[in-house]
């Protein structure tokens, strides 16, 4: 049976029992909607990964702008633009496997 996706719990952290495996601190910025939106999509796009991930949620826009955000919604890892917009569930763990292939 698979496990259903859902939106990641903010400050969770998404196999936090592997302390072996690298940790990605991110945060995703947009609205509510956009953000619980893109949220629910990375769920399911890496939870088969070896990784330990957080997320943080920012929907103040004048921080969005700050952090250089043009598109609703954006994950920031690292300083790092990595994820622009709804993109498709593929293209989100395949950034996360080349993230891991940098590590």
């Amino acid at each position: 049976m698979y496990e259903a996706c859902y939106p990641m719990e903010e400050g969770k952290i998404l196999h936090e029992e592997h302390t072996e495996w690298p940790f990605f601190d991110v945060t995703i910025y947009g609205t509510k909607l956009e953000t619980l939106k893109i949220s629910k999509r990375l769920m399911c796009s890496i939870k088969h990964l070896p990784l330990r991930l957080t997320v943080h949620y920012e929907h103040n826009t004048q921080k969005a702008i700050e952090a250089g955000v043009a598109k609703d919604p954006t994950i920031i890892w690292n300083g790092k633009i990595i994820i622009e917009g709804l993109i498709p569930a593929e293209k989100i763990t395949e950034i996360f496997e080349n993230l891991l292939g940098e590590i």
